[in-house]
């Protein structure tokens, strides 16, 4: 297709909106963009690729809560949930490398793991929420919550509640045991394999856990919450003692001292490794990891997944209601199905406030959307992306059939900090 075929700032894209994106994707461009009508409405990124090609790009709006710095081609937003999705792709890189296996113990590779009735947790189990460990241990506090290996040995030492084997969300405490996993076979925290297993072989800086590192391309949006500091006295007593209950569900398995403030000022939940909600990401980086996935495994000439693994990832789990959130997460190995039946086809995995990527091997095609918006005004944040997904579907088609167009390649490239800092290129 021509250059004319491409959507530009003052060629097709809406106001505000930079990047580029397929002609066929206007409609899906032009949603995108009335997501974020104004300051108080933050900004955001949308990326397609289609047969591991990039054929939308786009991003709108402001990356503080002020509304003066503006979203640009590097801006990461925190993901919260949609983290778990990039840490289940660790796994499976270290899986294919035969590092793991999924229908092994944990204990196997992580002895101490065995403890109180876990010797018989598979690493599957751990990947399709069914290890019993959902809820956080009693007491935790903010410290030792930012204390990933800390973390690591408690959900070690922890014993299985009763519902072992069944679907249970595991909101937070899924991050550390992948994590712990990981630790386990390569010696390596979950910050440093995401850039080492993912962010690398798909050459981007897009990819985070935590707080980018000083120096980094990848700046953080704010996140849009409300701000007060005021106390409340009735909550505060109240639900620590309904998040210890056995039956408190996903208020259980996410609630700590504290927790609003994480996400408050300059959001100091990104200080720790929390491998199950506080990725930085950018919607380019977590789209091209995605669309390796939907590509049989390889993207820009790379084998990121190998095409056997790649395929077993799809999986046909039954849609049951999830035992903690009440409604239907059909989860196979770290990503799940469209929550919403007929929705979305494929897998991935969204996060809290609608930000989401994911992956369709049947077309071929991977997106993600992210944004900084939480708790604003517009009080659908986690269902916005319903309105994008029949157009996105719709365009996704027509584009492949008739061959899509690629855009520019955006932001920056992988950098290596550890290279950067003893002066290497």
């Amino acid at each position: 297709m021509s250059r004319q075929s491409l959507l530009r700032p003052k060629e097709g894209l809406p106001r505000g909106v930079l990047g580029a994106g397929d002609a066929r994707f206007a409609t899906v461009v032009r949603i995108f963009a009335g997501m974020f009508p104004g300051r108080r409405f933050g900004g955001g990124a949308l990326a397609v690729f289609i047969d591991g090609r990039p054929v939308v790009d786009v991003w709108t709006g402001w990356a503080d809560r002020r509304g003066e710095q503006l979203w640009t081609a590097d801006t990461g937003a925190m993901v919260f949930s949609a983290t778990k999705g990039v840490a289940a792709t660790v796994i499976h890189r270290l899986t294919d490398r035969g590092l793991l296996a999924y229908d092994e113990p944990v204990a196997t590779y992580w002895p101490t793991f065995g403890a109180n009735g876990k010797a018989d947790i598979t690493v599957r189990d751990v990947l399709r929420h069914r290890a019993g460990l959902s809820h956080l241990p009693g007491g935790v506090t903010k410290d030792e919550l930012l204390d990933h290996e800390a973390m690591e040995a408690k959900m070690a030492a922890a014993a299985v509640d009763y519902l072992r084997g069944r679907p249970a969300y595991h909101a937070l405490t899924y991050g550390w045991l992948l994590s712990g996993l990981a630790r386990a076979v390569t010696g390596c925290g979950m910050r440093e394999l995401i850039r080492e297993e993912v962010a690398r072989p798909l050459n981007t800086d897009g990819l985070h856990l935590g707080r980018p590192p000083a120096g980094s391309p990848t700046q953080v949006a704010q996140i849009l919450a409300p701000q007060s500091t005021r106390a409340n006295p009735v909550f505060n007593f109240v639900a620590p003692r309904v998040a210890g209950l056995p039956l408190s569900g996903a208020f259980g398995a996410m609630f700590f001292p504290g927790v609003k403030s994480f996400v408050q000022g300059d959001i100091p939940f990104l200080d720790g490794e929390v491998p199950a909600a506080n990725g930085v990401v950018t919607a380019r980086a977590l789209a091209k990891m995605y669309a390796a996935i939907a590509n049989g495994g390889r993207i820009d000439g790379t084998q990121f997944l190998s095409e056997e693994l790649a395929r077993g990832l799809v999986g046909k789990p039954k849609p049951w209601p999830d035992l903690n959130i009440g409604v239907p997460m059909p989860f196979h190995l770290g990503y799940h199905e469209s929550p919403i039946p007929g929705l979305l086809k494929g897998f991935g995995h969204i996060g809290l406030g609608g930000t989401l990527g994911w992956a369709d091997p049947e077309t071929g095609s991977a997106f993600a959307f992210v944004h900084n918006r939480l708790l604003t005004p517009m009080v659908f944040d986690m269902a916005s992306f319903a309105g994008l997904a029949g157009p996105l579907r719709n365009a996704i088609g027509i584009a492949r059939r008739a061959g899509p167009a690629a855009v520019p390649k955006y932001g920056a490239r992988y950098r290596d900090p550890v290279a950067k800092a003893k002066g290497r290129p």
